[in-house]
């Protein structure tokens, strides 16, 4: 028995713990694709994977149910891994832990993998199950959902053979989603020499720790900072003030979460130490001030090093100071379409020096496809006047709403009766994969729902416990309600 096994609904819970148990970064599924594929081959249900490795598993229907529409139950395997930088955790070989925190679940020191964890082990659920009222199910379990939706771009038509989609990968329960935005990755990266690091010169490293971070698309409109733009911010003054040279850069690490640490390892003079230590008490101030609300936790701070036998050469300096000063961040556009919703972002989401090159990383998002390439060409400016190759790549289409799908209509309906009040409609500004798919599948109907899960792609990720056992009764209830074929 696990530390979720008394939560409820027990099933949901129980697969959800075997889940965490099993590593499942991005790009290293080949265990949970193993679990998932043995899981159904037990069930004696037929198991298909496919040449990418996702997981494809039939459940025929209730009898009785057999003249309903088929229903595609889907979700992904892989889960973002981010931990606290005092966490010792090797996501390729160490379990989550999940832990109880009032009415809610999070992971000790790690990012949950509620996302989408809950919602495979739901649709798991429904296939172990030998009571719940359904049509014909297929599960359709994707790989690498979170660094390039490679699963879904290497769906094959044909494999697939149920009319309804029901995307279980959203994130705020009472919420229907029948929309996303499209995305594409920015790829950055300055070449530069190497300096003999001068002989009157001090080491410091540089920490900007304690941000929030989170999900690039559903936080980046929460005003939470990016550790990358505040560095920078801060190299910007000290390059003319203190005539700083710089040894190397780890600042964000996946595209797709808001960064929550930069670390930077810079020379200066060693007659400005003193000065220089007081500039990065006063930024830290400054940061604190700025971000009281949204970061309440930030720290700047320098600590004193080993002097580096290099750094990288004045002119690259600041061409990379400059672009990364002028590259746009967060929210560029709102969507007039849909109060609320942001129509367009970019998330500056890596920096990092290595021994031959500096590279950049950027996720940007739109729901307007003419506006995500807008976008990119203003940030290839700025790195190409920079001096940088600029390379766009993992371009995926956005999901168009369809206000009159027979199963939103279902969805609306089942939901009002259950729990006495109308789920508000909404379109996500997030990958879900539902984009993709419909390019495969264009006869599909979709929507998409979940329980609510907070911080993603965050450590400070948590599933609101209440909200899995509505989800799970929605979930039932509108498999029960399927319509005719």
């Amino acid at each position: 028995m696990g530390k979720l096994s008394n939560l409820e609904p027990k099933v949901v819970w129980e697969i959800f713990e075997q889940i965490c148990s099993i590593p499942h970064p991005s790009k290293k599924e080949e265990k949970i694709i193993a679990f998932v594929k043995q899981f159904g081959e037990s069930l004696g249900l037929e198991t298909i994977v496919d040449d990418v490795g996702n997981v494809i598993i039939r459940k025929p229907a209730t009898q009785g149910y057999e003249n309903r529409k088929g229903i595609i139950l889907q979700g992904h395997l892989d889960m973002v891994p981010q931990k606290n930088s005092d966490k010792v955790h090797d996501f390729e070989k160490d379990p989550i832990e999940p832990i109880i925190v009032g009415d809610k679940v999070k992971a000790n020191g790690t990012t949950l993998g509620a996302d989408n964890g809950i919602g495979v082990a739901a649709a798991l659920a429904v296939l172990q199950s030998k009571d719940i009222v359904h049509g014909p199910i297929e599960a359709l379990f994707t790989i690498d959902e979170e660094t390039g939706m490679t699963g879904a771009f290497g769906l094959k038509p044909g494999l697939l053979k149920g009319e309804i989609l029901i995307n279980l990968d959203s994130e705020d329960e009472g919420e229907l989603y029948v929309g996303c935005a499209g995305g594409m990755d920015a790829n950055i990266e300055f070449t530069y020499q190497k300096d003999k690091t001068p002989e009157n010169h001090v080491a410091f490293k540089l920490s900007l720790i304690g941000l929030k971070g989170g999900h690039s698309g559903m936080d980046i409109n929460t005003g939470r900072a990016n550790a990358n733009k505040l560095m920078n911010r801060f190299l910007k003054y000290a390059s003319k003030k203190f005539h700083i040279r710089i040894a190397h850069i780890d600042g964000g690490s996946l595209r797709n979460a808001i960064p929550r640490e930069s670390f930077v390892h810079l020379t200066l003079p060693i007659e400005l130490e003193h000065d220089f230590m007081h500039a990065v008490k006063e930024f830290e101030h400054i940061y604190k001030c700025e971000y009281e609300f949204t970061e309440p936790d930030i720290r700047f701070f320098a600590e004193k090093i080993e002097r580096p036998y290099w750094v990288i050469d004045r002119l690259t300096q600041e061409h990379l100071i400059h672009a990364v000063y002028g590259c746009p961040n967060g929210v560029i556009r709102m969507s007039d379409a849909m109060p609320g919703l942001v129509e367009t972002s970019n998330n500056l989401a890596s920096i990092k020096i290595n021994d031959q090159s500096i590279v950049i990383n950027c996720l940007l998002r739109s729901s307007v496809d003419t506006a995500k390439k807008d976008l990119s060409e203003a940030i290839h400016s700025v790195f190409t006047l920079a001096g940088a190759k600029v390379e766009f790549t993992g371009g995926y289409p956005g999901w168009k709403p369809n206000m009159n799908s027979p199963i939103l209509k279902i969805a609306q309906n089942v939901y009002l009766q259950k729990f006495g009040k109308v789920p508000e409609v909404k379109a996500i500004h997030a990958g879900l994969e539902c984009g993709l798919l419909a390019g495969v599948y264009p006869q599909l109907d979709m929507i998409s729902f979940g329980p609510t899960i907070r911080y993603p792609h965050s450590p400070d990720e948590e599933v609101h416990i209440p909200t899995v056992q509505k989800f799970w009764n929605f979930l039932l209830e509108i498999l029960k309600n399927a319509p005719l074929a």
